[in-house]
C-alpha cells in the first residue's frame, strides 16, 4: 500500500481547515440484510479517499496542523475467527501512515478532548445518519469545560465541499486503478456478447441472468471486489427502461440487448454500456438507430477536452440526435420544424431523456459540482418548454486534465402514435469512460468494440 498517496490527501485537507480546525470523517456503517446476515460491507468513499482503510467501524480525525488519528476496531482474536483479520490500533500507524490510532471504543472519550480549543469542526453534512447529533453531544461535553478555560468550536462546516473539489481531479494513482477497472469491465461485456450469440446458435434458452452471470464471473476473475452498481441487462423492450435490472426475461433472436455494467476495483468504479444484437446481426432499423447514437457519441467525444464546458458534450450529442431523428422519420419535420426547433422545444426528449454524462470515480455518479465555481453568481433564467418550470442556469464546469466523466448518449423508442413500427421497442445506449486530457480525452473503456461491424465480427467468433 502506497501510504504517501493518502498522506498527501490528508495534508491537502488539513491546509483548508485553518490552523485551529478539525475534521471528523466516519466510514460507512454495516447494514443488516436479514436475520443473521449483513450486506457485503463497502467503505465510505470520503473515508477511504483519505485513509485507504477498508475495515468497518472506523473514524478518521484530521487537525489543521496536519495530525491524523484513526479510530478502529481493536484486535480481538475470538471475533477474528468469525469475521476476519483486524489491523488494530497498534499496527495502523505503520500500515496506513496515520500519526496515531486508538480503539474505536475510545471515540466518545477522546473526541471532546480533540475538539477542545478548536474554532471550527468540519464533517460531511447529510451523509451519515445521526452524525450531526453525535457531534453535538461531543460539543456539549466541551461546553461543560468552558468554566475551566476551554474553548468550544463556534463553527460547524461541511467537509463535502472541500473533499468534492479534491476528488474531482484524479491523481495518477486513481487514473491507473480506473484504467484497470475499465479493462476488466470491457472483457466482461465481450464475454456477455459472445455468450448471447453462442447460446442462440446452439438453440438454447437464453435469459438476462445468463448474461449477468457472465459479467459477474469476469469481474471477479479480474480481481474486482464487486460490481460498481446493479448491472442492467435489458433484452428487447426492457432496454427502453433506463434503470432496468437484470432479471429473467428471455433474450430473443432478432432483438437487441442493452448491458450497462461495470466493476469496482480497489474503491474505483467503471461504467460501460453496450447495445448489441442478441444473435450477432443488426437488422436494418436497429443499425440505423445504432449508427445514429454512435455518431452522437463521436460528436460528444470530440467536444470533451480541457477548456471545454461539462455541458458541451451533451449539446453536441443533442444536435446530432435531433438531426438524425428527423432524417429517420422518428420526428416529423412538418410538426416539429428544423433541427434548431427540435432542440429549442426539446422535441427529442420523447426518445432521449437523460444527460450525456456524469462524473466518475470512487462513486459511479461521483462527487463534484457541475457548476463552474468562479461563475456561480452568473445566473440566467429560462422556461422549460415541456414542463414550463422556471430553471436557473449557471455556467457549467470548465473541464481540466484528470477529470473523469462518462459519455453515454442513447435513444429509447417506445410504441406511440406517429412512431414508425419498425423502430418500436428499440433501446440503445453507448457509454464510455473518458479521462480529460490537455488535447482531448482518453477513452479507457474501448477494450470492448463499439462500431456495429466490429460487434458483429466479435459475436461471430
Amino acid at each position: 500500500m502506497n501510504t504517501s498517496v493518502y498522506a498527501a490527501r490528508r495534508a491537502r485537507v488539513a491546509a483548508q481547515l485553518g490552523p485551529d480546525g478539525i475534521a471528523i470523517i466516519p466510514t460507512a456503517p454495516e447494514r443488516p440484510r436479514n436475520r443473521d446476515s449483513d450486506f457485503l460491507f463497502r467503505h465510505d468513499s470520503y473515508f477511504y479517499y483519505l485513509s485507504g482503510f477498508t475495515e468497518p467501524n472506523a473514524w478518521l480525525v484530521i487537525t489543521g496542523d496536519g495530525h491524523s488519528t484513526l479510530f478502529c476496531q481493536p484486535k480481538d482474536l475470538e471475533r477474528e475467527i468469525w469475521d476476519g483479520f483486524r489491523l488494530g490500533p497498534d499496527a495502523a500507524p505503520a500500515a496506513l501512515g496515520v500519526d496515531a490510532a486508538l480503539a474505536v471504543g475510545e471515540l466518545d472519550t477522546q473526541l471532546p478532548r480533540l475538539l477542545e480549543n478548536r474554532d471550527a469542526v468540519w464533517y460531511p453534512f447529510a451523509i451519515h445518519e445521526g452524525l450531526e447529533s453525535r457531534v453535538g453531544g461531543w460539543l456539549n461535553q466541551v461546553r461543560m469545560r468552558v468554566r475551566y478555560g476551554a474553548l468550544c468550536p463556534e463553527q460547524q462546516r461541511d467537509l463535502c465541499g472541500v473533499l468534492d473539489e479534491l476528488r474531482l481531479v484524479k491523481d495518477a494513482h486513481e487514473l491507473d486503478v480506473m484504467r484497470r477497472a475499465a479493462q476488466i469491465s470491457a472483457r466482461a461485456h465481450i464475454r456477455a456478447m459472445q455468450l448471447s450469440a453462442r447460446m442462440l446458435r446452439e438453440g438454447k434458452d437464453v435469459r438476462e441472468y445468463h448474461l449477468d452471470a457472465e459479467l459477474l464471473h469476469e469481474f471477479r476473475l479480474g480481481g474486482s471486489q464487486y460490481p460498481a452498481y446493479g448491472s442492467i441487462v435489458a433484452a428487447g423492450a426492457n432496454a427502453c427502461v433506463l434503470h432496468y435490472r437484470a432479471d429473467a426475461a428471455p433474450v430473443r433472436d432478432g432483438e437487441l440487448v442493452l448491458i450497462d455494467a461495470g466493476c469496482e476495483l480497489d474503491g474505483y468504479a467503471s461504467d460501460i454500456t453496450r447495445t448489441f444484437p442478441a444473435n450477432g446481426r443488426f437488422s436494418g432499423p436497429q443499425r440505423a438507430l445504432y449508427d445514429l447514437v454512435l455518431a452522437s457519441q463521436d460528436a460528444a467525444v470530440a467536444a470533451t477536452k480541457a477548456g471545454a464546458r461539462f455541458n458541451d458534450p451533451h449539446d453536441a450529442t443533442v444536435k446530432v440526435l435531433a438531426q438524425g431523428l428527423l432524417d429517420v422519420g422518428l420526428l416529423d419535420r412538418n410538426k416539429v420544424g428544423s433541427v434548431d426547433d427540435v432542440i429549442d422545444s426539446r422535441a427529442y426528449f420523447q426518445f432521449y431523456m437523460h444527460r450525456t454524462g456524469h462524473w466518475l470515480g470512487m462513486d459511479v455518479h461521483d462527487c463534484g459540482s457541475y457548476v463552474e465555481p468562479t461563475q456561480v453568481g452568473e445566473v440566467s433564467e429560462r422556461r422549460d418548454p415541456l414542463s414550463n418550470e422556471l430553471i436557473k442556469n449557471r455556467p457549467s464546469r470548465v473541464l481540466h486534465p484528470g477529470m473523469v466523466l462518462t459519455i453515454e448518449p442513447g435513444l429509447y423508442v417506445r410504441p406511440a402514435e406517429g412512431v414508425p413500427e419498425p423502430f418500436h421497442n428499440i433501446g440503445i445506449r453507448i457509454e464510455d469512460d473518458a479521462i480529460v486530457t490537455a488535447t482531448g480525452c482518453e477513452l479507457i473503456s474501448r477494450g470492448v468494440p463499439v462500431k456495429a461491424e466490429e460487434i458483429e465480427a466479435l459475436m461471430r467468433g
